[in-house]
């Protein structure tokens, strides 16, 4: 990936994917206990800027220094308190055990990069933490729309078990998405995974992944 492609995308519009938290984002951690939270490719804030609004101490990572500029922008816009800068979380190793919740939306990457990624947000994770990981589905090429069209950057369920070494899986499925277009709704096909640093557990199946 190419930051400077990144940061003129973001330079083309306000706000290219909104205002509001990822839906998955909102029903997933609203009942959440507050804590620390790292936002890996966290982009313009979004994100994290709606944990940091409901009380979490947030930090969020992007290689665009663009998003970057931009998240801190909003932050203060909206008068909250979260941690922006930037790196590129490919290389970037965040601090060991630091976080309750760590999350990683919509960051497409070949295998070995997105296995290097998901091995340190393992790491990132204190004792009970809760990692989550949403993305555009390998399905989503024949079966949804939008997305990435290039297959090698794209995941299922099934594809993130090995990345989660020793996590206690409390949720692997495929899960669809309402996108709103200039032609009608449309329909995408997410992958979304909830895993937890469970003390002393061993490697988990998921409980349930829909084909």
């Amino acid at each position: 990936m190419d930051p400077s492609a990144w940061d003129d995308r973001y330079r083309s519009q306000v706000l290219v994917w909104g205002a509001k938290p990822n839906r998955f984002l909102a029903e997933e951690a609203a009942a959440l206990p507050t804590g620390r939270a790292l936002d890996l490719a966290c982009g313009e804030g979004r994100n994290a800027l709606w944990l940091a609004e409901r009380g979490w101490q947030v930090t969020g990572v992007d290689f665009s220094r663009v998003a970057v500029d931009r998240a801190r922008s909003l932050a203060a816009e909206r008068g909250v308190t979260a941690d922006f800068f930037e790196a590129d979380v490919v290389d970037w190793e965040p601090p060991g055990q630091a976080f309750d919740l760590v999350i990683v939306f919509y960051l497409h990457l070949p295998p070995a990069q997105r296995h290097l990624v998901l091995s340190h947000a393992r790491a990132a994770l204190a004792p009970g933490a809760l990692l989550l990981v949403v993305g555009h589905d390998s399905t989503n090429l024949t079966d949804g729309y939008g997305g990435p069209q290039d297959p090698e950057v794209l995941y299922g369920p099934e594809d993130l078990m090995p990345d989660l070494g020793d996590l206690a899986v409390e949720r692997a499925e495929r899960v669809s998405r309402r996108v709103d277009t200039e032609a009608g709704e449309r329909t995408a096909v997410d992958v979304l995974v909830r895993a937890r640093n469970s003390s002393g557990c061993s490697s988990h199946s998921p409980e349930a992944v829909e084909n």
